[in-house]
């Protein structure tokens, strides 16, 4: 059993699809079917059933992939140990980031890729769910997001900085004028909203219950949102660090009960940490957007 082999069969069980995980894996699909099927008669029993149309994990394939996965994991971690050796030298990180997060990581980003220049960076922008089940299927490293509202099994999160749930208006608006804004305040104008299952979204939602609202648009696309209010009269509800350096809107506090957020790092519970992801996360707790943020709480 090689660990080739392993791999191509997770792919397989993970996509049901020999076409997908072939392009995926960058092989050829008879390459792929071939050293499944050579795992097949080394266990001496089917993993996959196979037809013309579809698919499907057998009971011996169902019983295989945790375990499959559990062994890549470790293997994975074997090769990050010892390349952590070459002193940051080489390596990958991979960073899972809700769109919220966004403009506290450009700084770090910019800093960390001047440094350590052999280092690759894979960025994924997602939902904090997404970026949660990305997590705990190995997929990235760590998630920048703000804490979310009930504990993530075996994930643990690190505050890096507090923040808070604002509305976010043209700075020419009637409302930037104001230290803090009510609910009832922005019933008075027409609202565009980050979509369903972001992470302002989410908390807003809870906090705004049934209170009707003048929803005129949802966007799971933060800086076209931000144009939008820029460019109007419209109200939007974000996280406060979400304008860090935007032009042209102001940052009003809601004046809520919990409205509090706070922005962590999200990384595995007892598992490996890498230097790289180490060295990454200090710098980002020391750049000037998360200082501001800790200073404005002091």
């Amino acid at each position: 059993m090689e660990l080739r082999q392993l791999r191509y069969f997770v792919k397989v069980a993970e996509t049901l699809n020999f076409s997908e995980a072939a392009k995926a894996l960058f092989v050829t699909q008879s390459t792929l079917s071939q050293q499944v099927r050579q795992l097949e008669d080394e266990f001496g029993t089917p993993l996959l059933d196979r037809n013309s149309h579809s698919v499907a994990l057998t009971e011996a394939g169902r019983e295989l992939l945790p375990y499959a996965r559990r062994t890549l994991a470790d293997a994975d971690q074997c090769a990050a140990r010892l390349a952590d050796l070459n002193d940051l030298a080489t390596g990958q990180l991979s960073i899972g980031v809700t769109y919220s997060f966004s403009p506290i990581l450009t700084e770090t980003l910019l800093t960390f890729m001047h440094r350590y220049p052999h280092i690759k960076l894979d960025i994924y922008y997602r939902p904090m769910a997404e970026l949660m089940l990305m997590l705990q299927r190995r997929e990235v490293d760590f998630v920048l997001a703000f804490k979310p509202s009930q504990p993530v099994d075996g994930v643990e999160s690190h505050i890096l900085f507090q923040s808070y749930l604002a509305a976010i208006v043209s700075s020419t608006h009637p409302l930037a004028s104001l230290g803090h804004v009510t609910l009832d305040d922005m019933t008075r104008y027409d609202v565009a909203l980050p979509a369903r299952g972001l992470q302002a979204r989410n908390a807003f939602d809870r906090i705004a219950g049934s209170r009707q609202l003048r929803l005129r648009a949802e966007l799971n696309e933060v800086n076209i949102l931000l144009e939008l209010i820029r460019n109007s009269n419209l109200v939007t509800v974000l996280a406060e660090a979400t304008i860090h350096n935007a032009t042209g809107v102001k940052a009003i506090r809601l004046d809520v009960p919990s409205g509090e957020l706070q922005g962590c790092v999200h990384t595995l519970r007892d598992t490996y940490r890498k230097r790289s992801m180490l060295e990454f996360v200090r710098m980002l707790g020391e750049s000037v957007a998360v200082c501001e943020r800790r200073n404005a709480w002091l």
